[in-house]
């Protein structure tokens, strides 16, 4: 999951693919935390990928850099705890400028059953799971 986390921050951006409906739905996200040992994402409530996750909390993310990728599958748990959204900000202090640890509207996401598959056109792929 280490590895993961840091081809993330790595990458900076990053691109997360939801189903709204019968449709596809992707966006960039930037951000990523480790709390707890468990990998994090951060969105708003009020957003719509947020009502996509809730109701289809199966995701996949996909990113890019120096010649190397990265699929991440599985299925995000919110975690409406304090602690976890204040992991997540001091980890990302830009964000403090939009979310607060105690308003109603920052969410943080977890992995669980998370699958990693990281890519290149010169190697086999390699695949982690968390």
């Amino acid at each position: 999951m280490e590895e993961v986390y840091e081809f993330l921050k790595k990458c900076g951006t990053f691109y997360i693919a939801t189903i709204d409906g019968d449709k596809p739905r992707v966006r960039s996200f930037g951000v990523v935390n480790i709390f707890e040992g468990k990998l994090y994402i951060q969105t708003g409530k009020s957003k719509n990928v947020s009502k996509q996750m809730q109701i289809n909390p199966n995701v996949e993310i996909c990113s890019f850099i120096d010649g190397r990728w990265i699929r991440l599958e599985g299925k995000v748990v919110r975690d409406d705890r304090r602690e976890a959204k204040a992991s997540m900000l001091d980890a990302n202090p830009e964000l403090k400028s939009m979310y607060s640890a105690d308003d109603d509207n920052t969410e943080v996401l977890y992995f669980e059953s998370a699958k990693a598959t990281f890519c290149s056109f010169t190697e086999a792929p390699r695949v982690v799971e968390f």
